[in-house]
C-alpha cells in the first residue's frame, strides 16, 4: 500500500498490530494516551510509561474494559538522567515480553517561552533531558529488544519549532532540533544491519495540555483531538510502513 498523502486518513485494519508489543512515554494522556487506546484497539500489547501512576492506571482500565490485549505500566520519569534506571526497565520488559515490536517517545515537557537570553539554565537542561537525553537513552537501552523483533519501528516526537528555528521556543525547540539529528543518525546507523526503521513525526497542531499552556488564547476547538490523527500513528507502526526510514514525517496535511 502507498503512503498516503495525509498520514491522518490512513484506515488501518482491526488486527494491524496483532501480536506485537509497542511502548508510549508519555501513555497517561493527551496524544500519547490515545495513541496507546488506539495500539491496543488494532492488537497490541501496549507498554504505558510515564510519570503519573494515577493517570497509566486510567488507560490501562480504558484498554481492559474494551476488551483489547492486557496492558502493562511502567511509572518512570523521564527526567532521570541514571543510565543505569533505563536499563534496568529494558531488561524487565525483555524478560517478561522478549521482542519489543515499537517505541513512540510521546512525553515532552514545553519548558518556558520567551528569549534565550533570559532562560534560565536549570529550566534549559530540565527540558533537554525529558525531551531529547530521556529519548536516547530509552533508545539504547531497548535496543536489544527492538532487535529481537522481526520488523520493529520507533517513532520519535517532533514539531515544527525542531525544523525551522522560531523566536522564544528556546529549550524545547533545541530539543526538537536534538531529536531530528538523533533520529536520522539512528536510521542511518540501523538500515544495514537491523530491521528496524525510525522515523520522525510532527502531530501538527493539536488540542493537548502542552498546546494549551503555548497557546492560552487559543479556542481549544480550532485544533483537532489527539484521536484524529491516529491514522499517522498506526501507519508508522504497522507493517505497511517498513520501507520508510529515516524520514521527517507529518501527522497531518496542515
Amino acid at each position: 500500500m502507498p503512503q498516503p498523502d495525509d498520514l491522518s486518513t490512513y484506515q488501518a485494519t482491526p488486527d494491524l498490530l496483532k501480536g506485537k508489543n509497542i511502548l508510549v512515554t508519555g501513555a497517561g494522556a493527551g496524544i500519547g494516551r490515545a495513541a496507546a487506546l488506539s495500539f491496543a484497539q488494532h492488537g497490541a500489547t501496549v507498554i504505558l510509561l510515564g510519570k503519573t501512576e494515577s493517570h497509566l492506571s486510567e488507560v490501562y482500565d480504558a484498554i481492559e474494559a474494551n476488551g483489547d490485549p492486557q496492558p502493562a505500566i511502567v511509572p518512570f520519569d523521564l527526567a532521570t538522567t541514571d543510565e543505569s534506571a533505563y536499563e534496568d526497565i529494558a531488561l524487565q520488559l525483555q524478560n517478561n515480553l522478549g521482542g519489543l515490536h515499537g517505541v513512540l517517545h510521546n512525553a515532552g515537557i514545553l519548558g518556558e517561552l520567551k528569549p534565550l537570553e533570559q532562560y534560565d539554565g536549570k529550566t534549559f537542561a530540565d527540558v533537554l533531558n525529558v525531551n531529547l537525553l530521556s529519548n536516547f537513552l530509552l533508545t539504547k537501552a531497548l535496543m536489544p529488544s527492538l532487535k529481537a523483533a522481526e520488523n520493529a519501528s520507533i517513532i520519535f516526537t517532533s514539531s515544527s519549532v525542531g525544523r525551522q528555528g522560531r523566536a522564544y521556543w528556546g529549550a524545547y525547540a533545541v530539543a526538537k532540533f536534538g531529536i531530528e539529528g538523533l533520529m536520522q543518525i539512528w536510521a542511518d546507523e540501523l538500515e544495514s544491519t537491523s530491521s528496524i526503521r525510525v522515523n520522525s513525526l510532527n502531530p501538527c497542531g493539536t488540542s493537548t495540555a502542552m498546546r494549551r499552556q503555548a497557546y492560552p488564547a487559543e479556542s481549544p476547538s480550532s485544533t483537532p483531538q489527539p484521536e484524529a490523527i491516529m491514522g499517522a500513528y498506526l501507519f508508522l507502526m504497522g507493517d505497511e510502513s517498513i520501507h520508510i526510514n529515516g524520514q521527517q514525517l507529518d501527522a497531518r496535511t496542515r
